[in-house]
């Protein structure tokens, strides 16, 4: 029988009525198509459900025999752990081992080859049940000191051994730990409640003048000032020390931005922007200074 498409012009003859078979098989048409549908259904219910139960598990476990790409052994069906994020597959420990040793927060998926490197992390459920509930509190505390060295601005509290910390603005004065419930003023950087700053420098200065310690410390910033280690800031006269990094830097007690190399204030008498003072730095593209390592 012909099997192309009728022309567009074609129409069914008014009077044509179907027989007996071409009735049979238009109803059989429609059976299959019924099935069909039917069939479908049934598979999307059965992936929705299977998703549901993988979802509320929270390890993935390999359906087939695979090799661990870290160790190298063979991995049955169930024996390894497939990755939500990239389906990449290794044994339980191999993943334990990469978490302990991960220096960095978000642990990345070990999956590596000559032409490829992985870039997708291990959840955090997933971690939880690799580890140890100790190790998985480790885990979150290194988290959370990565943050704060990485945070700029951050601020630990002053109390010994207490692991709060915080993050302030300028305008901010005051941090109220919460762990240790203690009044941290950020101008002094301690904790002196009852007495305001004035007093406590004051109290501060008068136990180190009898103390033969503070007059080794005293003649210690001595020395760093002469030698160049360390400066008087321009505007309250404390000591101040870069450590490391650029030679930028803000003076703890009076917030004056300094600029290391030049030894004086980063800006002039209006403050960051007013390029009338200061060391000028990049005005008409100039460095401040030969040495300057980038003050701005």
């Amino acid at each position: 029988m012909c099997s192309a498409d009728r022309p567009e012009s074609y129409t069914v003859p008014g009077g044509y009525r179907p027989d007996t078979l071409e009735l049979r098989r238009i109803q059989q048409e429609k059976e299959a198509i019924r099935q069909y549908q039917q069939a479908q259904e049934a598979e999307r219910r059965e992936n929705y459900a299977r998703l549901v139960e993988v979802d509320g598990q929270e390890l993935v476990p390999n359906t087939e025999s695979i090799e661990c790409r870290i160790c190298y052994l063979q991995l049955q069906s169930g024996e390894g752990v497939l990755l939500r994020e990239c389906l990449h597959c290794f044994c339980r420990e191999c993943l334990r081992s990469v978490i302990l040793l991960s220096e960095d927060p978000q642990v990345a998926c070990p999956y590596r080859d000559e032409a490829y490197a992985c870039d997708c992390t291990l959840q955090e459920r997933e971690i939880r049940a690799l580890v140890s509930g100790e190790e998985y509190e480790r885990w979150l505390q290194r988290g959370l000191s990565v943050a704060e060295s990485r945070c700029e601005g951050s601020y630990h509290c002053a109390t010994t051994d207490c692991p709060g910390w915080c993050v302030y603005e300028d305008t901010v004065n005051t941090f109220h730990c919460p762990v240790c419930n203690k009044h941290n003023c950020l101008l002094c950087k301690a904790i002196h409640e009852g007495m305001n700053c004035k007093q406590y420098q004051d109290d501060l200065a008068a136990r180190a003048i009898n103390d033969i310690a503070a007059r080794r410390t005293r003649d210690l910033l001595k020395t760093l000032v002469k030698s160049g280690e360390a400066m008087h800031c321009p505007q309250c006269g404390i000591i101040v020390q870069k450590k490391e990094g650029c030679d930028w830097l803000r003076c703890t007690v009076c917030h004056t931005e300094i600029c290391w190399v030049t030894r004086g204030p980063r800006w002039g008498p209006g403050g960051p922007g007013d390029t009338s003072g200061g060391c000028r730095c990049n005005v008409n593209k100039q460095r401040c200074h030969p040495k300057c390592q980038n003050c701005h």
